[in-house]
């Protein structure tokens, strides 16, 4: 029975969704920056378990966290192996491919509105809105799976867009589309590394403008090559200048865009520290290569402050390098920790 408690709690819990969405995803500045990131880190700290548990065992006093440096980040490999949510509801569970383990990241979103909101005002910050676009999608190896957090956002592009659709393996059908195209909208190609490189192989076409989007490697299906190799074979077959990238996963609800030349740009909610892969809790100046951590304030109702498996470097002007994996991707420093957390698990 529906009880005058559960209906106001499901309207404060609405209206606090709706408050802290609309502070997430109108910072314009540094101090506002901050401020949010300790708010969240509060909320975090008080309402996810492993989250807690993971703070507590770096010996971090949370009230004496003031500055982003002081914030500790999680290993993204807790996804694997806890629920990282503050909510007991999920309104989707977004899982990633796996791993050499067996063992996939499960992120358990409770407000799927924030993902939307995320992704919708970061495409519309760097390409426009998708209602002026062309966008189709080359991405089998997500159709192929349940949970996939990319396909769901390009999925919802997609039906916003001008013209659209995916393309699972009819490279025919695609190039078909793509050169009936209107040509006065931007277009834009979603696809996974094999996949054009697939489609490159057997077509040279001429794609000049249009905005070719790399969302991944090549996912064990072909030979790993680098992504240097890989976008310089496209520009080539393709006929487009640069190679367009998305940096995201499963356990963040943000995404980070390159325009080419390998520099990423994220938004306003979003930022990337490097740290020193063999001592987790130092960072690296501008300029040198260390793991990524990323700050994702979208992410307020799961954790928002990562430590994943990446090398990168951040450049002048607020961009970031991706490249490669930190080796072994376990995070040097955090084993103990990682031990000790998941004895603790169901205590």
């Amino acid at each position: 029975m529906i009880t005058f408690i559960t209906i106001f709690y499901i309207f404060a819990s609405n209206t606090e969704t709706t408050e802290v969405t609309n502070a997430i995803f109108d910072i314009k500045t540094e101090a506002k920056f901050i401020d949010m990131s300790l708010d969240t880190f509060r909320f975090q700290y008080s309402s996810c378990r492993p989250y807690r548990d993971y703070v507590d065992l770096t010996g971090t006093d949370p009230d004496s966290v003031t500055t982003l440096a002081d914030i500790p980040f999680a290993p993204i490999s807790l996804f694997r192996t806890h629920r990282m949510s503050t909510s007991p509801n999920d309104e989707i569970v977004f899982t990633s491919s796996g791993t050499t383990s067996g063992l996939q990241s499960r992120h358990h979103v409770a407000s799927v509105m924030m993902y939307r909101e995320s992704f919708t005002r970061a495409f519309e910050l760097f390409y426009g809105k998708p209602e002026r676009c062309n966008i189709y999608a080359l991405l089998p190896s997500y159709l192929e799976r349940e949970g996939s957090s990319l396909i769901y956002m390009v999925t919802e592009l997609i039906k916003r867009s001008h013209d659209g659709g995916f393309f699972l393996y009819n490279h025919d059908e695609l190039v078909e589309r793509l050169n009936g195209r209107d040509r006065s909208r931007p277009t834009i190609l979603f696809g996974v590394g094999f996949a054009l490189l697939d489609l490159a192989e057997s077509y040279r076409l001429d794609l000049s403008d249009v905005i070719v989007m790399e969302t991944g490697g090549m996912k064990g299906r072909r030979r790993e090559i680098t992504r240097d190799q890989l976008h310089t074979t496209l520009q080539e077959r393709l006929g487009v200048g640069k190679i367009h990238s998305e940096y995201g996963m499963c356990e963040l609800l943000s995404q980070a865009y390159s325009a080419g030349e390998g520099i990423f740009f994220a938004p306003p909610w979003m930022r990337i520290l490097i740290r020193d892969e063999n001592a987790p809790f130092t960072y690296r100046r501008e300029g040198m290569r260390g793991g990524i951590n990323v700050i994702d304030l979208a992410n307020r109702y799961s954790c928002s402050f990562l430590q994943t498996d990446d090398l990168g470097r951040t450049m002048p002007e607020g961009g970031f390098t991706v490249e490669g994996r930190i080796e072994g991707s376990m995070l040097r420093g955090c084993n103990l920790l990682l031990d000790e957390l998941e004895a603790k698990k169901g205590v």
